[in-house]
């Protein structure tokens, strides 16, 4: 079976995610300690004893859900399970962060820190409810680019997360992504929902904060992945070290190309998708991409004990 390693995005958090795999291995405990030193503060104490709301903050969340993904890398690691067994490596929005990282393209140190820059940045750049996102079900991204685009009337409204055959994310100004809501229930989705976030990311009014996370990665150090990463922007594996910081910086603006960065592994021949982190939503999205696909969630010790099994 060829197999791929994918990261979850912003949304997966929830409070004590990765404790069992702190407690379980020291290698898992290490990631967290390493992300706290990092940051220079406990984020491990926010994420295991903390309150949701304070953890699901942008800047907390993004390197809270990289350290979790990374701890379950380094048990799987431990049981003889190795980021070479992969033939590719992807992440959702912020995962891609923690794909890069599994990957040895950036430490973990760095990943943290460029996370914690990349949520204050994606959270500052828009002032609280100029802008929104909302889900819209049922349609196909085509239509849903349309229903953005005709929403838009001056403001920004992009398809921001194409993320299966019936779930594409629309972002910008408030207004516009409330127009597209009711377009897209005119034009029959099953359902079209604002979705609690607290910025719209992924369009154009992100471009403050792709010129900070620019101005961050220029002075990381970034080698050529031990995996290849499939990129979000891209929905193809990318190696080179440049390109894959250009791709950053594009991303923060960008489309998540979700549904297409699976179909591409696919084409490949992957045939079974490892979750490795917080959650079950990136196994739920690549069931419905590729049906036929084998999609493991793997994020605590017994996760680890049934694979071994």
């Amino acid at each position: 079976m060829t197999r791929a390693f994918v990261f979850p995005g912003q949304g997966a958090q929830t409070i004590g995610m990765g404790r069992a795999l702190a407690e379980a291995y020291p290698a898992a405990r290490a990631v967290f300690d390493e992300v706290d030193s990092a940051l220079g503060e406990s984020l491990s104490t926010l994420i295991w004893d903390g309150e949701i709301e304070a953890l699901t903050l942008t800047a907390n969340a993004q390197p809270a859900l990289m350290a979790t993904s990374l701890a379950a890398l380094r048990a799987l690691d431990a049981e003889g399970f190795a980021i070479t067994d992969a033939a590719f490596v992807a992440g959702h929005s912020l995962g891609e962060y923690s794909a890069l990282a599994a990957a040895g393209a950036l430490s973990i140190s760095d990943t943290a820190r460029l996370l914690r820059i990349r949520g204050t940045a994606m959270q500052s750049a828009v002032p609280v409810g100029v802008g929104a996102m909302a889900a819209l079900l049922g349609l196909d991204f085509a239509t849903a680019t349309e229903v953005a685009a005709e929403a838009a009337q001056g403001d920004v409204c992009q398809a921001a997360n194409d993320n299966d055959p019936a779930q594409v994310v629309v972002s910008g100004h408030k207004a516009a992504v409330e127009r597209a809501v009711e377009l897209a229930k005119a034009r029959g989705a099953k359902r079209a929902l604002l979705l609690p976030v607290s910025a719209p990311f992924h369009c154009a009014l992100m471009q403050p904060a792709a010129e900070a996370m620019a101005e961050a990665l220029a002075s990381v150090t970034l080698n050529a992945p031990r995996v290849p990463v499939v990129a979000n922007v891209r929905a193809e594996a990318v190696s080179d070290p440049d390109q894959l910081r250009a791709l950053l910086v594009e991303q923060v603006t960008g489309s998540v190309r979700w549904r297409e960065s699976v179909a591409w592994m696919v084409a490949q021949g992957v045939t079974e998708f490892w979750e490795i982190g917080a959650g079950k939503a990136l196994s739920g999205m690549i069931k419905r991409i590729e049906r036929a696909s084998v999609t493991k969630a793997i994020g605590t010790p017994e996760d680890i004990a049934a694979l071994k099994a």
